[in-house]
């Protein structure tokens, strides 16, 4: 390891050392302003607080809004985000804003594995109001004692991960196709499922656009493992299908501007706060069904 590396890891180190003692130093001096046993001191700490609170949001979105009307402005805006305490000030005024859907789709591809293990499955449905939707499938769609704990360790996950999340509801399975009749299959093609591709036509290792009068959906199959996305880039809604997909290293290249995205998740590499809209998908008769939030 060079000097110079050594240094720069050394300063990196002192510099997250920092912010996370004065993160410390706020939490107590919060604490003591809520501790305070005459209420007339606590009211007005309180307001002195919300006061330089607002005035920070107001500045700060103003620099945003600057950087933002500037093409080189926007760059340097991505790399400071990109910095933990810069991102944490941005998101703590409301200025940064995560995908949730994607945070939600995260969060179930770590507990997957785990039911899966019991014979079960998770499929995210959708995000309204707070409120989580998901359809439990296999072992967890039943009354038993194993299922609820299943079940639980969904919501468990969902709501220790992700504090925008208050409450997770398990949506009923679809009916058996053996069960559905022709009523119901008219009905189904307006609940928002769109039919794509066969699941042949986007092999291991493969990315393919899907495009028709409403939607751009980019479909992504990595480690065998299908993933669709909405076609554009958070940066600038620049198109993805064009940019290239290293399957061993599960990376997405814009071919725009070069962010970089996990190609299972969406999670932007090159900066955090601009995730891909991930899109609900299933398999269904061969075919790929992909529903646009």
């Amino acid at each position: 390891m060079t000097t110079a590396t050594a240094q720069s890891e050394q300063l990196t180190k002192l510099q997250s050392e920092d912010f996370e003692q004065i993160a410390e130093k706020i939490d107590k001096a919060l604490k003591n302003v809520e501790d305070l046993m005459d209420e007339n001191a606590r009211m007005h700490a309180l307001g002195l607080k919300t006061a330089i609170e607002d005035f920070h949001k107001f500045a700060l979105t103003k620099i945003v809004q600057k950087l933002k009307s500037d093409e080189r402005g926007k760059e340097l805006l991505f790399e400071l985000v990109d910095e933990p305490s810069v991102y944490a000030l941005l998101q703590l005024h409301g200025i940064v804003k995560p995908n949730i859907n994607a945070k939600i789709s995260q969060i179930l591809e770590m507990v997957r594995p785990y039911m899966q293990s019991h014979g079960g499955d998770v499929e995210f449905v959708s995000y309204e109001n707070s409120t989580v939707y998901v359809r439990l499938m296999g072992s967890c769609n039943g009354c038993s004692q194993s299922a609820v704990t299943l079940r639980e360790g969904v919501e468990e996950a969902l709501l220790h991960n992700i504090p925008e999340v208050k409450k997770v509801e398990v949506v009923p399975n679809e009916p058996s196709p053996s069960l559905i009749q022709i009523e119901s299959l008219k009905s189904s093609k307006t609940s928002g499922w769109i039919e794509t591709y066969a699941v042949e036509d986007v092999p291991n290792g493969s990315k393919k656009c899907f495009k028709n009068e409403k939607e751009n959906i980019l479909i992504i199959n990595v480690d065998n493992r299908l993933s669709a996305y909405r076609n554009e880039c958070p940066h600038q809604g620049l198109p993805l299908d064009g940019g290239m997909l290293e399957a061993d290293e599960r990376i997405l290249t814009c071919p725009w501007h070069g962010f970089k995205f996990d190609a299972n998740s969406g999670e932007c590499l090159t900066a955090p706060a601009t995730q891909l809209e991930v899109f609900p998908l299933r398999i269904e008769n061969g075919k790929i069904l992909v529903r646009p939030l």
